[in-house]
């Protein structure tokens, strides 16, 4: 997968809600009633619903907004409040009175669910409201790359509502994706895209889907009924399958599942952004497939973030090495939020000009001794200065490569300097390794790691000794 650089801005229009967890232990039974006592221990709220797709958009580094309808209460308060805390503008909400704003609490004993209270309005919004989304969405279509329609079937995306929008994005060739509830899909005839998973399919089509066969059929049907450009239905653990005039379907990659809560909306935001990074619909399905392999093992209504996609892609041999080459903003964001994940970082640098079995087994040692190995790589000018205007053999760009294709090494940053200094201090390693060599010396940075380890070399293997044989072969042939 090649890098996703653009920050694409997308519009999610839908239910926003709340989920609100309850986290807890259970160890007996109510004297009361035949139930479960939980004790509670902890609480918290996250975006739901359309907010939930707002999440997985931002954690992937989109800029988002958003239009929803609102009551005027506490949840309402609350869910502002959770918008704002990742940037995501709020003036677009539509204040209903008489609305109640959803709220779903879940409680969980042990990690596991056993309970789920909701508080909301499900009524159709009112025509004010209607009429203030379409000049809100009128008088600001051309910002925008991409819309996602987020359906929970709580009243915002009336038929005539999302008939209006998608008529409005189509005039402007804004792709519209769709992530729909219900029986009846004409109300979202004209967009780009559906995501309905096998279930949700079948209810729309009446066609029980348990083959290839009834596959291709319900996906034609959805394609042809709604007037789609590309349709899609997710298969949960078989994959998601795509029919534009052909079927194909992208495999799950997901190794533990431990709750599927808000996975579609994972899909739907990964192949909204994977559109606004110019990836075709195929390539954008298979990112999406990576994303919802990461929130499937975490409980709760999770994200994803790219540095987890290319790393899980990564772990999967499936990675193109050159997402894992990152410059020193990028690296300082990320050591950031290692940090912040309690990973324990290890730092080591040097020239690696032609990569041999003494590298590989000094990288493999130091790889060990935390969860995360950062390798400063010295830049062509750094090298030469340090050992002759003859090196290096290979350019910075073949070895950071080869380093980063490494098992080994997480990330590669080149640098300029002599010393690695600047970069060591936007990292703050955990551990500092070097080689055997420095034995009794002072190693640059050592005053910033919290740990120095030394890792002896392989006898007889350096470039140095590589170069010197090839050399002498040289002139033995001439």
């Amino acid at each position: 997968m090649k890098k996703l650089d653009k920050k694409p801005k997308i519009l999610v229009i839908g239910d926003l809600m709340i989920d609100h967890y309850l986290w807890g232990n259970c160890d007996r039974i109510s004297p009361e009633a035949p139930v479960q006592i939980v004790n509670v221990q902890k609480e918290s709220a996250v975006l739901g619903g359309a907010g939930n797709v707002i999440n997985n958009l931002v954690a992937l580094g989109a800029k988002v907004e958003v239009i929803s309808v609102v009551g005027a209460d506490i949840v309402a308060d609350e869910l502002k409040a959770l918008l704002k805390n990742i940037n995501v503008p709020t003036s677009n909400l539509v204040i209903e009175n008489t609305r109640k704003t959803s709220k779903k609490s879940r409680l969980i004993a042990s990690q596991q669910q056993v309970l789920r209270y909701d508080m909301e309005s499900i009524d159709d919004i009112d025509e004010n409201s209607h009429k203030s989304i379409i000049t809100t969405l009128t008088n600001s279509i051309n910002k925008y790359n991409s819309i996602i329609l987020s359906d929970y079937g709580k009243g915002v995306l009336t038929t005539k509502l999302t008939q209006d929008i998608i008529k409005i994005a189509n005039k402007y060739n804004i792709k519209v994706l769709v992530d729909p509830k219900g029986k009846d899909y004409s109300k979202y005839k004209g967009s780009y895209t559906l995501t309905p998973n096998k279930k949700e399919a079948q209810e729309a089509t009446n066609i029980i889907i348990k083959d290839e066969k009834s596959l291709i059929e319900a996906s034609k049907v959805l394609k042809e009924k709604c007037n789609l450009e590309v349709s899609l239905i997710t298969l949960s653990e078989q994959g998601i399958a795509i029919f534009d005039d052909n079927l194909t379907i992208k495999p799950t990659v997901a190794r533990e599942v431990y709750d599927v809560t808000g996975a579609g909306d994972t899909v739907i935001a990964s192949i909204a952004f994977a559109l606004g990074n110019d990836l075709s619909i195929d390539e954008s399905v298979s990112f999406a497939n990576l994303s919802a392999g990461i929130v499937v093992g975490k409980i709760g209504s999770a994200t994803a973030t790219l540095d987890e996609i290319y790393e899980y892609e990564y772990s999967l041999h499936k990675s193109n090495s050159t997402n894992h080459i990152k410059t020193f903003k990028e690296i300082e964001e990320l050591a950031i939020k290692l940090h912040n994940l309690g990973k324990k970082i290890v730092f080591t640098n040097g020239c690696f000009d032609i990569l041999h079995v003494g590298h590989v087994k000094y990288l493999e040692e130091a790889k060990s001794y935390g969860d995360v190995l950062i390798l400063g790589l010295n830049a062509d000018s750094s090298v030469r200065k340090l050992k002759g205007a003859k090196r290096p053999i290979n350019t910075q760009d073949d070895r950071a490569y080869i380093l980063a294709s490494l098992e080994s090494v997480d990330y590669v940053v080149i640098f300029e300097e002599e010393t690695p200094y600047e970069l060591i201090k936007l990292i703050k390693p955990h551990t500092l390794v070097k080689g055997g060599d420095y034995e009794g010396k002072e190693v640059v940075g050592q005053d910033i790691a919290d740990e120095l380890k030394l890792v002896q070399f392989v006898d007889g293997k350096s470039t140095t000794n590589t170069i010197k044989r090839i050399q002498e072969n040289e002139k033995c042939n001439n």
